[in-house]
């Protein structure tokens, strides 16, 4: 790859993995998250979007003046806004009405050129087809343009096996239960590729998805928070990448990512929030003294206008007593004490 000497891509990966003591109680396993927020793009998606282009650079299918262009409504785009400033390069990242205005900010901040498409594709009435056949359009009207794919691209993929490296690394290889969230379906299988090559021990990987997500099998329907799951099964995705499924509501995203914050003081996103979650449906059934890691893709400054504002949650979920609990830190609720997963 290509040598980026001290500048701030070379601090993509090597993210903190820490151990949660307080969100569980007295819990009878041990708990760890992977904090991938602290990439310096801000998410885990910096991993794919670094090395996509690096491996395009290499190849030759990337020159100084080829445009990038990708579809992504947050995470990615920033990541590979970011990238392509560093490089040079320009990059114009197709978006919709449901990118944040932050994450759009962002974007234009890293020198991105931002294409909106305004209407959702006809037949599923969803803004995901619309971009991706907006990008393909775009691709059209260059004779130099490159689109890193990340649904399809193995290199997304690829860039993970690092992700599980370091996890595996940091535990001495004591890794019994992984929970991974799933968009792209790219973490989910650089890591399970990793583990099934380089593991001599069994790792039971749970994928944690979105109630209205397509990916593993479940009906189309609306969803509240980006980046978790999607409403296409993407080209990434294989049949036994995770030894089971696991599917997590809007609002459960929300209580999760506020239980982190309570009793954790730890900020972070919507899908951090359902690998929580994930790991609260289980939980009964770990083994005692097993060890767990939760990937946790994102910060949450990226959704103090939602998941941590009061409005948008009475707004979308009705007034409910979790809110102003979740106000005050405490370190209750043993490992076996039921949360309030309903709305009220």
């Amino acid at each position: 790859m290509i040598a980026m000497e001290n500048g701030i891509l070379s601090t993509v990966g090597n993210t903190p993995l820490v151990q949660l003591t307080r969100v569980f109680g007295d819990c009878h396993f041990r708990l760890f998250a992977k904090l991938e927020g602290s990439n310096p793009g801000g998410s885990i998606k910096d991993r794919p979007a670094l090395h996509i282009l690096q491996a395009g650079l290499e190849a030759g299918h990337i020159h100084s003046n080829t445009i990038i262009i990708e579809s992504s409504s947050g995470n990615l785009g920033i990541g590979l806004a970011q990238a392509c400033l560093y490089f040079g390069l320009r990059f114009i990242c197709v978006i919709d009405p449901k990118t944040t205005m932050q994450n759009r900010r962002l974007l234009e901040a890293y020198g991105a050129e931002v294409d909106i498409v305004t209407e959702p594709d006809p037949l599923t009435g969803e803004f995901l087809p619309a971009r991706l056949a907006r990008v393909k359009d775009l691709l059209k009207s260059f004779d130099n343009a490159f689109w890193p794919n990340q649904y399809a691209n193995l290199c997304n993929a690829a860039s993970h096996h690092q992700t599980m490296r370091e996890i595996v690394a940091a535990l001495d290889g004591e890794l019994d239960y992984l929970f991974c969230p799933t968009s792209t379906c790219g973490t989910l299988r650089g890591c399970a590729e990793y583990a099934r090559s380089n593991l001599p021990r069994r790792l039971k990987i749970f994928a944690v998805d979105a109630i209205g997500s397509v990916i593993f099998g479940l009906p189309n329907a609306k969803r509240l928070i980006p980046g978790h799951g999607a409403s296409i099964r993407p080209a990434l995705y294989e049949a036994g990448l995770a030894d089971q499924c696991l599917h997590v509501t809007d609002w459960e995203c929300v209580v999760g990512c506020r239980m982190l914050l309570a009793r954790e003081a730890l900020l972070a996103g919507g899908s951090s929030g359902a690998a929580l979650i994930a790991a609260n449906q289980v939980k009964e059934e770990i083994p005692d003294g097993a060890t767990v890691v939760l990937i946790f893709p994102d910060r949450g400054e990226r959704y103090l206008d939602t998941i941590f504002s009061d409005d948008w949650v009475g707004k979308h979920f009705g007034d409910s007593d979790i809110v102003p609990k979740l106000k005050a830190p405490t370190t209750s609720g043993g490992c076996g004490k039921a949360w309030n997963l309903n709305p009220q």
